[in-house]
């Protein structure tokens, strides 16, 4: 809960990467040192991600993001080190300090990945879907890929595999249809702003693969808060 009307843009992503360490390393310094310093697996990677705070009943007003009343802070990793880590912690947290805006925590619970024991999963990101690339003869002078792109698929592709690989998991996973792709949108959480856009997408793998990218999220840059997804209904 909050008693703030709204976020400004500039802080609706940047503060969870802080947060998620911060939670970490209350009850994991070790871990937290590891993923921050080096990263996990063969990749370096670092298997988390959140959505900002969403708050579905707060009055909406054109240019701002709207916070206010009850609401909810998604955090999640393939990794459950991770997840207890965060648990541990956040059973002592009353406030969470969101870019100065005060989350009073009211409840905490844990949601399952679904089974996918098709072996096929339909995904939507509620945060846009970042790939960065570096310039070649094909993109020169491009960083920044975005769903309409030709290339964007494999580099989609390529970039599951590698998360894949990072967890010692069953590399055989494919994106085999993007259903839909939202409008461009551009999130500053560091040195300048990423562009991208939320997709929903169709994945085929193995069911422990697809749960673990279920919790983990889409694309890069997860750990800054692209890409995740949507799992509150």
């Amino acid at each position: 809960m909050t008693t703030a009307s709204e976020l400004p843009w500039p802080r609706v992503l940047a503060p969870g990467r802080g947060l998620a360490y911060n939670l970490l390393a209350a009850t994991a310094d070790e871990l937290a040192q590891q993923l921050h310093s080096a990263g996990w697996g063969p990749f370096g990677m670092v298997p988390f991600g959140y959505c900002p705070p969403t708050f579905p009943r707060a009055r909406r007003r054109s240019g701002t993001y709207a916070v206010g009343g009850t609401g909810f802070v998604e955090l999640g990793s393939p990794l459950p080190s991770v997840i207890h880590a965060w648990i541990a912690a956040l059973q002592h947290r009353d406030v969470i300090d969101w870019g100065g805006v005060a989350l009073h925590v009211t409840g905490l619970s844990m949601m399952e990945p679904p089974e996918f024991d098709s072996g096929r999963a339909r995904m939507r990101t509620e945060t846009p879907v970042v790939l960065k690339v570096p310039p070649s003869s094909q993109l020169p002078g491009q960083t920044w890929l975005l769903p309409a792109e030709p290339q964007f698929p494999e580099m989609f592709n390529n970039n599951l595999i590698r998360k894949a690989q990072t967890l010692g998991l069953h590399p055989d996973i494919e994106l085999d249809e993007i259903m839909w792709v939202g409008p461009k949108r551009s999130f500053a959480v560091g040195r300048g702003a990423k562009p991208g856009a939320a997709v929903e997408v169709v994945l085929s793998g193995a069911p422990e693969t697809l749960r673990a990218l279920w919790s983990w999220g889409l694309g890069q840059a997860n750990s800054a808060g692209f890409g995740w997804i949507g799992t509150f209904r």
